[in-house]
């Protein structure tokens, strides 16, 4: 697995009508112009997770999983609050951009994030971006730091 996540083709029946969500971005975040493109993050749990292109900026959308799900397990109120609080004290937090609640737009409620880049830390750390016991102890004093 890389160490940075590449968005890809969006997956066979997670589809969204980019149409839908352009109209909706550019009514709702000031300076969007040229045509919306979505490809997605092919990683992570639970949530799905969209890059979002419109010109020259990149933004990222989350939202629930398609199907039956439980009630607040993907509560993306709440994870948009939670960031929104949150990326006001802690530089590493992306800035949410937009919250939509009602399912008129994609089918179910979500939100557009600021893109970040970054190597993501999994279980295991990639070949290569630690040569030595140095480098692992300062990468988790490091870790702990910034938490």
């Amino acid at each position: 697995m890389d160490n940075v996540d590449e968005p890809t083709d969006v997956r066979n029946g997670e589809e969204l009508d980019a149409g839908r969500i352009e109209a909706f971005l550019k009514d709702t975040i000031d300076g969007l112009d040229g045509t919306l493109r979505l490809q997605q993050f092919p990683c992570g749990a639970s949530n799905l997770t969209y890059l979002v292109t419109c010109g020259n900026r990149e933004m990222v959308l989350r939202r629930p999983p398609f199907g039956t799900r439980a009630a607040t397990a993907h509560d993306m109120g709440r994870e948009y609050k939670v960031l929104s609080a949150l990326s006001r004290h802690w530089p590493y937090a992306p800035k949410p951009l937009v919250y939509a609640e009602d399912d008129t737009v994609i089918g179910s409620p979500f939100y557009v994030m600021e893109r970040c880049r970054g190597i993501i830390l999994r279980r295991d750390i990639p070949a290569g971006i630690l040569t030595g016991p140095g480098q692992v102890r300062a990468l988790y004093e490091r870790f702990v730091e910034v938490l």
